[in-house]
């Protein structure tokens, strides 16, 4: 019996309801945004959520080798990248759905720029990406035969997501997840902090409900979020864990159609669709596997 077989389903619980904070983060994040430039807003999150998982994270980095911190900060450098192409395409996007599917091609993307490191794709993501392409194209054509700037800003997060976990998984390879997570989440913040405080020019506008907001992504959708997810990720394959954590595009589109009354054309529901048709297409094999435990085939009498 593999490790697959044997996980125990908390894991899976914990990573749906991780997937549930990650779609709460986008709404979090763009209400948030109505008062707080956005590298300021998404550079003070990730300070604040590194220091707080940093409490958690000491002993084993009071541990880790001088040269392990220091890739570990170096990677975060590429995190930073992705997350500021992330929080200014949210911050420009009309549709947090769409943005949400667009985000998650990083998924289909990563065996794909695998190649960069002498990695040979699987069959699977090559019958996925000409589907994933048609249906960042109908995205487009909704736009009127045009790529707006929302989706080119979320096109590079997910590529340079992708690229990030390419680069994680070959330079950090020996850095625990949890002492991992955490320096790079205090490199994210203190870059894009710094990059604001240089370059952001727009006034803030503190209240209540914003500080709110902020602090809900703060614990909610970054310290508590990654915390559960490193525990789930531990308890199960990678592989497995990436099955479940691609429902958070589906989750997203839901809450934002719930939240800000969002909706979809038939354009705009088939890209996403035929998005979402990709990603099961490229992990298919550990698709069936998680079907296969979900709804457990009937023995025959």
């Amino acid at each position: 019996m593999n490790r697959i077989e044997r996980a125990p389903w908390q894991a899976d619980a914990l990573l749906l309801l991780v997937t549930l904070m990650a779609a709460g983060g986008w709404i979090f994040s763009r209400e948030a945004l109505a008062g707080m430039p956005p590298l300021l807003f998404i550079g003070s999150r990730f300070l604040l959520a590194g220091l707080i998982l940093l409490g958690f994270a000491w002993p084993s980095l009071s541990r880790l080798p001088a040269r392990r911190v220091r890739r570990s900060l170096f990677v975060g450098l590429l995190f930073s990248l992705a997350t500021g192409f992330w929080i200014m395409g949210l911050s420009v996007s009309s549709h947090l759905g769409e943005s949400a599917f667009i985000t998650s091609l990083g998924i289909l993307m990563v065996p794909v720029l695998g190649i960069l490191f002498g990695d040979t794709p699987p069959r699977t993501t090559w019958i996925a990406l000409p589907v994933a392409l048609a249906g960042f194209g109908l995205l487009s054509l909704n736009a009127g035969f045009r790529v707006e700037l929302s989706q080119l800003l979320m096109v590079c997060a997910a590529l340079c997501f992708a690229l990030l976990i390419n680069v994680n998984t070959r330079v950090v390879r020996n850095v625990a997840a949890l002492p991992l997570t955490t320096l790079q989440l205090l490199a994210v913040g203190a870059v894009l902090t710094l990059v604001s405080l240089i370059f952001e020019r727009q006034p803030m506008a503190l209240s209540t409900p914003v500080l709110g907001w902020f602090l809900a992504s703060v614990v909610l959708a970054s310290s508590l979020r990654y915390f559960l997810q490193i525990k789930a990720q531990g308890m199960t394959t990678p592989s497995h864990a990436s099955v479940i954590l691609m429902l958070e595009a589906v989750w997203t589109a839901l809450i934002a159609a719930w939240w800000f009354n969002e909706t979809m054309t038939p354009l705009q529901l088939s890209g996403c669709a035929l998005i979402f048709l990709a990603l099961l297409i490229n992990r298919w094999y550990w698709v069936r596997k998680v079907l296969r435990r979900w709804l457990p085939a009937q023995t025959s009498a």
